[in-house]
């Protein structure tokens, strides 16, 4: 197959994945609704008084129903995976035509990005059932892929000179890792501030705001320790190509100002008992950080890193 027709098969698989995606949304949005519908539960308790009154009164409250894994929800996760399976598919496609690497311009990383956001959200799976945020992950990444697909899609081009290193495939790979944490952690963020607020419909489903914060926090640090490497790899990489560690370039600028939210946000909550709204509003802030680096960043600021592959002959 020529470089074009492999190319074409790539973007058939990125439309179809979509399709399931969102497919996958229209089911997790119907787990929520039933999740919505159900009724409390009634509960029996005692309450012992002291002595003179009587021995006990029974008190009714009302009690969270059990995160039941509802159908909706079963089938809203087996048609994520297979969205992912044909992402995976487009993403290795597009590296074939290209012969390297497919995150070499903002379409490449588009879609090698939200296949690794996807994939953190699937695997997360054998460590805990997050399938609660699958409107939040599925929503973002049908958004996002058609957003690079009709606006930032470019064809199959060589890399620039300075992307001709083995540190692309560090450097980039490690920071889409990274912003697939804190993905995660955004939507479990957002989550804990709406359950803070209003304990009711699906939310009443769900864990507690604090078991939230708790799972935000620790996917937060991953992605910091991701987001980490990724600048020092990227002060490798500068020295190697402009022979300088730092230049305060715009992009290299941004990758500081995000790692020094996270930094901060990770401080806060552990030494000064930042809890609640304020560590989960750190936590969104960080991640809208990352989205304005990838895209008003890449798109309206000029620097050594102009990679977009829209404006330059990449």
């Amino acid at each position: 197959m020529t470089v074009a027709e492999l190319d074409s098969f790539s973007l058939l698989l990125v439309y179809s994945a979509m399709a399931v995606y969102t497919l996958a949304f229209v089911a997790f949005a119907a787990d929520i609704a039933r999740r919505s519908a159900a009724r409390p539960v009634p509960v029996e308790a005692r309450e012992l008084v002291g002595a003179g009154g009587p021995a006990e009164r029974p008190r009714h409250e009302t009690a969270a129903p059990a995160a039941v894994r509802h159908r909706a929800a079963r089938v809203g996760y087996a048609l994520t995976v297979i969205g992912w399976v044909l992402q995976l598919g487009a993403t290795v496609l597009r590296g074939v035509a290209a012969g390297r690497v497919p995150w070499a311009n903002m379409y490449e990383f588009a879609l090698t990005g939200i296949a690794v956001i996807v994939g953190v959200f699937v695997m997360s799976r054998l460590w805990r059932d997050l399938t609660f945020l699958g409107v939040f992950i599925t929503g973002i990444a049908t958004l996002f892929l058609g957003v690079a697909t009709v606006n930032v899609y470019v064809p199959v081009v060589p890399l620039a000179p300075a992307l001709q290193t083995p540190w692309l495939v560090i450097h980039v790979f490690v920071a889409t890792l990274a912003a697939g944490f804190f993905a995660l952690g955004s939507g479990l963020s957002l989550l804990q501030l709406l359950k803070e607020r209003r304990d009711g419909g699906f939310l009443r489903s769900l864990p507690t705001a604090a078991q939230m914060e708790d799972l935000a926090y620790r996917v937060g640090v991953i992605g910091f320790i991701f987001w980490t490497f990724t600048l020092i790899a990227g002060a490798i990489w500068a020295e190697s190509a402009w022979g300088r560690y730092w230049g305060w370039d715009t992009k290299e600028v941004w990758t500081f100002v995000i790692w020094v939210i996270y930094a901060g946000y990770i401080h806060a909550r552990a030494t000064r008992g930042w809890r609640g709204s304020r560590s989960a509003w750190l936590q969104l802030i960080g991640f809208g950080a990352i989205i304005f680096n990838y895209t008003v960043v890449n798109l309206y600021f000029t620097g050594l890193h102009a990679y977009s592959g829209l404006t330059t002959a990449t």
